[in-house]
């Protein structure tokens, strides 16, 4: 197995991010290209522009040789891979099917609405909604729908595990809402409850969001629905980390307790950069005047396409199994990273994501996760709650086990993966050892095939 740093000469970057003294050199970069395979293969992008070309493939060699645990990131299927490529991102479908702005949608609509069947069929729901670019715009329409500028929302503290679109002050569902924000116990880690009850009586919000970026445990939907009832506020469950294990059966569904739904289409759902909105009925219309023409103009018809393929797997029993290994997988690294010594916020896992305080470890998150990196194993530093240290210099790292569980690691390889993350934690600016960890890395996933990519053999 070649070492870590082939892709980087590869790719025209090194570790550091400097550009290649190759990277002007077309027929060098066409050249390098015959070793590699991207699947589905890309020849004519290869020959009009061989460094864009040659980059895609450096990001492919990174992501192949790299233990990958960003929460937020998977890989998709060479399925969806080839959805996302299609003559569909020629087609512009402002509207909705059979409700269209634009002629020649007789394609389209079978496409659009596949999705949404298939959205349906999975999740348990009466409407939904394909069309949001992302996740923070899927968000954004849950407040013109449903609030006027002014109007209380209530949501879970950034740092406590929320996201910004759910009120936090930065964000522009801080500044042109109300925000109140709830957050999470001390002693435990676990949302606080009784304070989110408190706060939904003495505030009355008119939404109210359960849900966010950094929660490891499960999400206690009857409980905020509950809350919501109780001060007349539409709940929106926020799935966007969970939607895939929601749909594979390992975490509880909000359907019957949130109206709305909102979640991305990457993450444990293994699809497209995409995102959906699901409803019951009463609040359906509401939710696609503000998708369109609130928000967006025409949608990503290829991105819709991939979003179908991506439900069509999620509905397979294969992809249940998928869910439940993820899950297993975390709770396993969680136990390996204990025995390590390392402080887990909440004291472990119930889904696929770990939040890491490292304060007891004497380094921050930042400098930790860059070390990480260079050790072949990504992640992104994190605050965590009643974190002392600043948001761009935090104590927290963040890590998920979805990726590594579609390359087909199992709960065997957790022990080594932790092993693997202390001792890059502690040499921290030792760029031999972080090397040499980086090779063994690299070693293990060359035995795990990854969809999009291969070496050459």
């Amino acid at each position: 197995m070649n070492s870590v740093r082939d892709w980087r000469a590869e790719g025209g970057i090194d570790h550091r991010g400097a550009k290649s003294r190759e990277s002007t050199a077309r027929l060098g970069a066409r050249q390098s290209l015959e070793a590699v395979v991207h699947e589905p293969a890309i020849p004519a992008l290869t020959q009009a522009d061989p460094e864009v070309a040659r980059l895609v493939q450096a990001e492919a060699r990174r992501q192949f040789e790299k233990i990958r645990l960003i929460a937020s990131e998977n890989y998709v299927s060479r399925a969806v891979l080839e959805a996302t490529g299609t003559v569909l991102t020629n087609k512009y479908s402002e509207g909705y099917a059979g409700r269209r702005y634009y002629e020649g949608q007789q394609v389209v609509d079978p496409v659009e609405t596949l999705a949404v069947e298939r959205a349906k069929a999975v999740f348990g729901v009466e409407h939904a909604n394909v069309q949001p670019y992302s996740g923070s715009p899927a968000n954004l329409a849950v407040y013109l729908a449903f609030m006027e500028p002014g109007d209380t929302v209530m949501g879970l503290a950034l740092p406590s595990g929320g996201h910004l679109t759910h009120g936090w002050g930065v964000s522009a569902t801080g500044k042109w809402f109300r925000s109140v924000q709830y957050g999470v116990r001390k002693e435990t880690g676990r949302v606080d409850l009784d304070e989110a009850r408190d706060l939904a009586r003495r505030e009355r919000p008119k939404v109210i969001f359960c849900g966010g970026t950094a929660i490891p445990r499960t999400i206690d939907f009857p409980a905020f629905a509950e809350i919501a009832r109780e001060v007349g506020a539409v709940l929106v469950a926020d799935i966007a980390h969970i939607a895939g294990l929601i749909a594979g059966g390992a975490h509880p569904s909000p359907v019957g307790h949130a109206q709305v739904i909102t979640t991305t289409t990457h993450k444990t759902l293994r699809g497209p950069r995409g995102a959906m909105i699901l409803s019951d009925a009463e609040h359906a219309k509401a939710v696609d005047k503000a998708v369109f023409p609130g928000l967006q103009g025409g949608p990503h018809n290829h991105t819709t396409a991939a979003i179908a393929v991506a439900l069509g797997e999620a509905a397979t029993p294969e992809f249940g199994t998928y869910a439940h290994n993820v899950v297993a997988n975390a709770k396993a690294l969680a136990a390996a990273l204990l025995q390590r010594g390392f402080d887990l916020v909440s004291g472990g896992t119930d889904n696929h994501l770990i939040l890491l305080d490292l304060t007891n470890k004497a380094i921050g998150g930042k400098p930790a996760a860059k070390a990480l990196d260079r050790a072949g194993i990504e992640a992104n530093y994190n605050t965590v709650p009643f974190d002392p240290r600043k948001p761009f210099d935090p104590s927290g790292v963040r890590l998920g086990t979805a990726a590594i569980t579609t390359r087909g690691l199992g709960p065997d390889h957790m022990p080594q993966v932790a092993a693997w993350i202390e001792a890059a934690v502690q040499a921290a600016g030792d760029e031999a050892t972080l090397d040499r960890i980086a090779a063994e890395v690299a070693e293990l996933m060359a035995a795990h095939p990854m969809p999009g990519w291969s070496p050459a053999v």
